[in-house]
């Protein structure tokens, strides 16, 4: 096996470098913990980002994957399969949702969710307008990026898609100025996760679903990041005491498989009609096997955790902020799905929590990311808060950089 250094040499050498990645190389990991080739052991709070909702290796997982492995692992969507279809009926019956459709990846459920909006919004003399918000992000598809804001993504790659618009989060004043009855869809994220773990706020969400009413276009939820239980319910928009047209998801839901699915209410669950929109791995077998257990789990009490483990989680990061007022600012998020807000750059504050083995993640410059698996116990929340506290005591104590 190769050590670290080694594996690092050799990826620049034939890996596009497309991602800035953490010097790590991992070995192995199980339950909270990464371990990687130099012998060192992290605990993962980043959980792939927001990925493995039952933890690395999870021994259900495994067990599921192994049997279908046994069975067969592509077949195509010209049958039909047992796994995809439980998965389907188990996401019906929790969500009240009418038709899924399965894709591999949260990218993919977006530009699906789109086009679906659009093929709705034709059925009722729609132009096919399409509403988004800063700070949002669906993806890296031409259709997520044309509904993104960051130049970052775009820059050199223009056109996007027409019929767009990006406007500023929860602001009501610039939403009732660009709805109206050519808007086909408004598309948000009611926690953001690239966008700084910002939420949602009520007020602009009960205006959202006022509009809807008023000119009757769909509003899609993109939670691909924010559900199947992450925030402490199975989807973010239930905190809100709403149902959107039509949901995104992916991440969690697979269990470390690429998985990812749309779901549609009855007023859209016959706007395709066959062969207007397909995938050939889309709903593969084995994450759907996967997908299973892990909607099992949610079943059997994990939420619970979330709702539990995520309140501990907050009141100590609430503690570390009081304990470090010139550096964090603010926490931000529900259950398992937390930012801590800075007044500087996140980077060094990752860089430091990875020094002393823990993951977390850098998001819009100045806000650290904490997503860590659903099965999260305290001692590792308890382990997590203290090395956070050095990690702050050796940022606050570092000289900046002119």
């Amino acid at each position: 096996m190769s050590t670290s250094e080694e594996l690092i040499s050799r990826e620049h050498r034939v890996i596009y470098q497309t991602y800035k990645r953490l010097p790590v190389a991992i070995d192995r990991a199980e339950g909270c913990h990464i371990y990687a080739s130099d012998g060192r052991v992290y605990l993962d709070m980043l959980a792939g980002i927001a990925v493995n909702a039952l933890g690395h290796s999870h021994p259900r997982i495994i067990d599921a994957a192994e049997k279908q492995l046994h069975r067969y692992l592509h077949v195509s969507n010209f049958f039909y399969q047992e796994p995809q279809v439980r998965l389907a009926e188990m996401l019906t019956a929790r969500s009240g949702y009418s038709k899924v459709v399965f894709t591999n990846s949260g990218a993919e459920a977006w530009d699906a969710a789109m086009k679906l909006a659009r093929a709705y919004g034709s059925t009722r003399e729609r132009v096919g307008n399409i509403i988004a918000f800063k700070g949002g992000f669906h993806g890296r598809t031409y259709g997520a990026l044309s509904v993104m804001d960051k130049p970052l993504y775009k820059k050199g790659m223009e056109p996007f898609l027409p019929g767009t618009r990006v406007l500023p989060y929860n602001d009501i004043a610039a939403l009732r100025d660009e709805v109206n009855a050519t808007t086909c869809a408004v598309t948000l994220e009611l926690i953001q996760g690239e966008g700084g773990i910002s939420v949602a706020s009520d007020d602009f969400v009960q205006e959202l679903v006022r509009l809807r009413d008023k000119y009757g276009f769909a509003i899609i939820a993109d939670e691909v990041q924010t559900g199947v239980g992450r925030t402490g319910d199975f989807f973010a928009f239930e905190h809100y005491g709403f149902k959107p047209d039509i949901v995104t998801m992916a991440k969690g839901i697979g269990g470390g498989l690429p998985l990812g699915a749309v779901l549609a209410s009855e007023a859209l669950s016959a706007v395709w009609q066959q062969g207007q929109h397909g995938t050939t791995y889309g709903g593969n077998a084995l994450a759907c096997a996967t997908g299973i257990v892990v909607m099992e789990e949610i079943e059997r009490g994990l939420m619970e955790n979330v709702r539990a483990m995520g309140a501990r989680l907050r009141e100590g990061l609430e503690a570390v902020r009081s304990e470090f007022p010139g550096i964090v600012t603010e926490v931000r998020g529900r259950g398992l799905m937390l930012g801590l807000a800075l007044n500087q750059n996140s980077t060094p504050l990752r860089d430091a929590l990875l020094e002393r083995g823990v993951i977390t993640s850098a998001t819009a410059d100045t806000v650290l990311r904490i997503v860590p698996p659903l099965v999260i116990g305290t001692s590792e929340i308890e382990e997590f808060l203290g090395v956070l506290r050095t990690a702050l005591d050796a940022v606050k104590s570092t000289p900046k950089q002119a």
